[in-house]
């Protein structure tokens, strides 16, 4: 039995309309871990510091880089929605208006988090070729979450802002207003979706409870509502994937 003290979350696509599922989902996995209790749900980048977090998933980018070598790789989920394909996925761009990327020249982006892989390089990634002495945007706007920046285009108060496929499928399906009136005008490169990790957890076991979760008929409504079909363990140097990325840009400002 795991010591329930030991703090769990699942705060990357931990919306309110699909809660109850997250939380069934939870549950199954961590019975599977010999584990009683809740998620935690304060701030999520405070469980990353953590050295005694037992399970949770985190976005690509801090994993490569203000985690690196503090979290402890797990596996990666895969989701059956447009711009995820197996263990990867894609940001799509959207804005309240089809034009050609280059017209966003001199406009204002909506990102989610400044270490965001799917807000904030994404975006990078398509608009940097149309850069002119390393700038594109007149201004960016930090909104703390991508629902919050897809408002933020919907509003007026940003025009174009990058959203990851995981959250794109979940709004078609659970919440389709907060894409009205926005069209998608690119999508970024594809890289490994966000992983799930542990700070103190065993790896091996970790593994186990998650293929016996994925492989529970009980669970399979909460898998379908979170768009969660499986997962793959990936090579160590999978998520480097960000780093090449990242490293091929040329001076890019925002």
């Amino acid at each position: 039995m795991i010591v329930a003290s030991l703090p769990a979350s699942l705060p990357m696509y931990d919306w309110p309309e699909i809660r109850e599922h997250t939380d069934a989902f939870w549950h199954g996995l961590a019975g599977y871990m010999g584990w009683k209790g809740e998620l935690n749900r304060q701030a999520y980048s405070e469980l990353w510091k953590r050295q005694d977090l037992l399970f949770s998933q985190t976005c690509g980018y801090p994993f490569t880089h203000e985690f690196k070598g503090l979290l402890t790789y797990i596996g990666t989920p895969h989701y059956a929605t447009e711009g995820c394909e197996g263990a990867n996925y894609s940001s799509m761009i959207f804005a309240r208006e089809a034009k050609p990327l280059a017209e966003f020249y001199g406009s204002t982006l909506a990102i989610n988090t400044p270490d965001s892989m799917s807000g904030m390089l994404a975006a990078k990634l398509v608009f940097a070729p149309f850069a002119k002495s390393g700038e594109f945007f007149r201004r960016t706007k930090t909104t703390g979450s991508h629902r919050n920046s897809l408002a933020a285009v919907q509003t007026k108060f940003a025009d174009v802002c990058a959203v990851d496929a995981v959250c794109v499928g979940l709004a078609k399906k659970h919440c389709p207003t907060i894409l009205e009136g926005l069209v998608e005008i690119g999508r970024s490169p594809s890289v490994p979706v966000l992983p799930y990790v542990s700070a103190t957890g065993d790896v091996e076991m970790l593994r186990a409870a998650l293929r016996k979760t994925f492989a529970d008929e009980s669970l399979k409504p909460a898998r379908e509502a979170l768009l969660l079909s499986g997962f793959s363990i990936l090579p160590a140097h999978a998520y480097d994937r960000i780093l090449d990325l990242e490293n091929a840009l040329p001076p890019f400002l925002f």
